[in-house]
């Protein structure tokens, strides 16, 4: 490979969805697993963007090969994923056979480097470095390689601080039993999170420093007479003098007694000393096989158990343990080849080659726990070699370019590869990267895997902007992420959050499907359990079942049966945890309103949200309730009524019309206020009796917002409700605002222009607004809010490249997290439902049953079942080929169609049909 220079380059864009067969071997692929099918190479850093590797995903360990450029011996700008750095996301394949990243050296554009990563085979990847200078005057550049390792961190938002494991080793062939190997564990006191612990953690799971894997149970565990856990241990031989050896942590000076039944019958007195400790417990003669054991508290002190191990007494003195003390500064070695290096790092099984072609560069040592203001202060040092900030750990290797010189008007682009295997192998794809020079061609085969589809001509005005969006959504992915067990792939709403995060998951599936129906598929399994597992749903933040309304969206979409046949039970366990079953609390109120308190702060993930941030503020949380959780709950079981109808099962859809029958009355019942128009927070008394609505200084209704009028997604509201709710919607000193739907009343008293949601509009609600119109009937409304959304979007991205988090209602510019790949997805939703061919977008209330596109998008027959009792009809987009016109056909008739872009229809159908049959063809002309 040479670098070249580049005097011109077209980029080609163009836009389609993907669609995949979504089969039965698929999906069982699937089980148990909450991991992304996505290569082993991406873009997974949670430091510095450039390329990772996971050399095994169940490991959490994580190569990165961070890239960046700079100015020579001026401003170098690390390239943080942390905070606004000055790179932006910018191209991405959905399954990341190539992305890439433009870092912005002198805004806008007029000094940049585009820089990709392709995909060379299994085991390499291309980086490409294009260097663009777009000024009057030379400049001087120059590019860093740098190589780093990281380990699993013991806390999420905090990926430099590694999780440091004990590792255990037993002779005599004896096993070890971590404490979360348990068949069963129980807590005295029921508590809300049995079934449902934050993060996918097991019950009684804590993660910390001196653990067996890092994990025991503890969260109290012991507090209580009667707190137990049960085990099955298999005894693969024969033992003659057997003891049971158990490791343990408790406070100092506290003591437990525990009954041991089973394997052995014996009461145990535990001491506590604030440190990891061990004790030997008898259990005598055993034969080979399996046995049960139980451990059951007796109360008084709280108790975290590692684990044990069962072998003959005279084998415990050649037990060891030892901490795992990582190592993160490599072996460096040269390589095969001139401008080649392999690096060999202590925990890695594999090594790592980088080869690059260009002809002036040093390799330099930063040993710094992280780069950041001392890497930018030492750029004018010239002289050493090594750097050092006084950290205990921390290691980067420097591969160092300079100077990249660029002429006035020029382009230059510089080639290099990072590869991994064993030794042998490594070397061997350095030797081949030393002796082709095929980067081009394996950038452009890397770059035919972006999206490829048509865009009707209204919006291609949009598609700068979606094209950003697209690529957030594809490269927002860390590792690890430590769930169930497991380390996974995530994708994360933005890098700051590497965790997991519920509602914002089901908005970054919503704008994956439109743009592959596997990463949607895959990122609701990421979220969903078996029926056998422990918690109902994989919970982080708002439990707020946006997994749901993506799974409506994955059934519109494939109408797969298996995909129906794998997710249904998955989704009905999680809707009736919400609904109150199992462990919830969530029904707990006698008004029958729903509550989610016990789990997260956060109702409908406003956090600031008015009448919300007043409960917790004056610790109302066990006396007061919200509309939103039970508005989505009823909306959650409609959708599932239309799933278990098209399954056959009738108990299901029957228990369904039950809950949706009961939650709405209440609602009706204790939460409309008909003098303002919205629907009030519920209080109630120490008995949970319901006893009046929540009042702004006791006068006004505190949920004046779209909380207020989220009964309108449920569907519950007569017919002069919703006249009331949507002139709130749509009153430009009320909700509606030049920039979409305001979060908050405009004209309520505790509105606010400096709040993080008071004050400023967010896309996930004017998603489910926008949706609902098309229940109502309301389709022109619906192009409003989704017109309005894109308008705002285009302008923000195409301003500063970022894809924010929310929008200042008083200037329109874009605030937050500024690569928010979550709740900012709606936007691509819109864009394919008004301008992508091939695209039906109804509200909550139609199940598509079967649909087919012609070839051209120039025809369409569809099958609708209807289950719309909000309004006397219901609105239907649908989006042909632009280049002809069209007449609807619905039941056999003729039916007017709008035209809101061309090729775009807006249908409206009578909601007197339960089923019907939908034909769209061209009109000879």
């Amino acid at each position: 490979m040479r670098f070249v220079i580049i005097l011109s380059m077209g980029l080609l864009f163009c836009i389609s969805a993907i669609s995949q067969p979504i089969s039965n071997e698929y999906l069982d692929s699937l089980r148990y697993s909450h991991d992304l099918n996505l290569p082993n190479w991406g873009p997974y850093t949670k430091n510095y963007i450039g390329i990772s590797h996971v050399p095994d995903v169940k490991k959490g360990l994580r190569f990165d090969l961070s890239v960046f450029p700079g100015y020579y011996r001026r401003k170098v700008e690390v390239p943080s994923v942390l905070f606004e750095s000055g790179y932006h996301p910018w191209e991405a394949s959905p399954n990341l056979e190539y992305f890439s990243f433009r870092h912005e050296l002198e805004w806008k554009d007029q000094v940049y480097v585009d820089i990709s990563y392709s995909l060379i085979n299994k085991k390499s990847r291309l980086i490409r470095a294009e260097f663009v200078n777009n000024t009057e005057l030379p400049q001087s550049l120059v590019l860093h390689y740098m190589a780093s390792v990281h380990f699993p961190p013991l806390r999420e938002y905090n990926p430099d601080n590694p999780l440091n494991p004990a590792v255990v080793d037993l002779p005599g062939g004896a096993k070890w039993i971590d404490a979360l190997d348990y068949s069963d564990l129980g807590f005295a006191r029921k508590r809300p999170t049995d079934n449902l612990v934050t993060d996918g953690k097991m019950r009684g799971e804590i993660r910390d420093n001196g653990f067996v894997n890092g994990s025991a149970i503890g969260r109290g565990f012991g507090n209580d007479n009667g707190d137990w856990v049960k085990y099955s241990v298999s005894v693969d031989h024969n033992l003659s003098d057997g003891v049971l050896w158990l490791r343990y942590k408790m406070d100092n000076g506290e003591q437990l007694s525990l009954h041991f039944s089973g394997m052995t019958e014996k009461e145990v007195a535990l001491a506590g000393d604030g440190k990891i400790e061990t004790i030997e417990i008898p259990v005598g003669k055993l034969d080979k096989g399996t046995y049960s054991l139980k451990i059951i508290s007796n109360g008084g002190a709280s108790i975290d158990l590692d684990g044990f191990s069962v072998m003959e007494r005279k084998d415990i003195s050649g037990i060891k343990v030892s901490l795992v003390k990582w190592n993160d500064v490599p072996e460096l070695i040269n390589g095969p080849v001139s401008n080649s290096l392999i690096l060999k790092y202590e925990q890695f099984d594999n090594y790592y080659g980088i080869y690059w072609d260009f002809p002036s560069t040093e390799i330099r040592q930063w040993f710094y726990k992280e780069l950041g203001d001392e890497f930018r202060h030492q750029v004018n040092n010239h002289v050493e070699k090594e750097f050092h900030d006084g950290s205990t750990r921390g290691h980067f290797t420097n591969v160092f370019f300079r100077p990249v010189n660029c002429s006035p008007k020029s382009r230059k682009v510089v080639y290099g590869v990072v590869c991994t295997g064993t030794k042998a192998e490594v070397e061997a794809e350095l030797e081949k990267a030393g002796k082709n020079s095929d980067g081009e061609k394996y950038y452009r085969e890397a770059r035919s895997f972006l999206p490829q589809y048509q865009v009707n001509p209204d919006g291609e005005t949009y598609l700068f902007s979606q094209k950003r969006m697209a690529t957030t959504l594809a490269t927002n992915v860390v590792y690890p992420v430590y769930t169930q067990r497991q380390y996974i792939r995530h994708r994360a709403p933005g890098r700051w959050w590497d965790c997991l995060y519920t509602w914002d998951s089901g908005f970054i599936g919503i704008g994956l499907s439109s743009e592959d129906i596997r990463s949607a598929v895959e990122n609701l399994n990421a979220y969903l359990n078996e029926t056998d597992e422990q918690s109902a749903f994989i919970h982080h933040g708002t439990p707020l079942p946006v997994q749901h309304y993506l799974f409506l969206e994955l059934w519109n979409k494939t109408q797969s049966k298996a995909l129906l046949d794998y997710f249904y039970p998955r989704l009905k366990r999680y809707y009736q945890f919400l609904a109150g079953a199992e462990s919830s609390t969530t029904a707990q109120f006698k008004s029958g309103i729903l509550s989610t308190w016990d789990y997260f702060y956060n109702s409908g993930g406003w956090d600031d949200y008015p009448p919300q941030k007043y409960v917790h503020d004056k610790k109302l949380e066990q006396f007061v309730t919200p509309v939103a959780t039970t508005s989505h709950v009823i909306r959650v079981a409609k959708i599932l009524r239309m799933a278990a109808d098209e399954l056959g099962l009738k108990d299901d859809v029957n228990l369904y019309e039950k809950d949706i029958a009961r939650l709405s009355a209440a609602l009706q019942k204790y939460s409309w206020d008909d003098q303002s128009g919205y629907y009030d927070y519920v209080v109630h008394d120490q008995e949970k009796q319901p006893v009046g609505k929540l009042l702004y200084h006791d006068q006004v209704n505190y949920n004046m917002g779209l909380g207020g009028l989220s009964p309108l997604i449920a569907g519950i509201a007569d017919k002069q409700q919703t006249k009331k709710m949507l002139a709130h919607l749509e009153n430009p000193r009320e909700i509606w605002s030049d920039i979409g739907l305001s979060a908050v009343d405009q004209s309520a008293p505790y509105y606010s222009n400096s709040g993080y949601w008071n004050g400023t509009v967010w896309m996930p609600h004017q998603w489910f607004f926008w949706k609902t119109m098309f229940d109502l009937g309301e389709g022109n409304f619906a192009c409003k809010i989704a017109k309005t959304g894109l308008d705002l979007w285009k302008q923000e991205v195409e301003a500063s490249y970022n894809c924010m988090e929310h929008f200042v209602i008083e200037t329109g510019r874009g605030a937050g997290w500024h690569e928010f790949g979550g709740l900012s997805s709606p936007v691509v939703a819109w864009f394919n439902a008004y301008f992508i061919p091939g695209n039906i977008t109804t509200g909550y209330n139609i199940w598509i049953k079967a649909k087919q596109f012609s070839g051209d998008n120039s025809s369409l027959s569809a099958r609708f079942k209807l289950f719309n009792d909000q309004s006397d009809s219901c609105s239907v987009l649908v989006c042909m080929n632009p280049e002809f016109q069209y007449q609807v056909i619905w039941n056999g008739r003729v039916i007017p169609a709008g035209e809101i872009y061309k090729g775009c229809l807006l249908l409206n159908l009578s909601t007197r049909w339960k089923e019907g049959q939908l034909d769209i063809k061209k009109v000879n002309q």
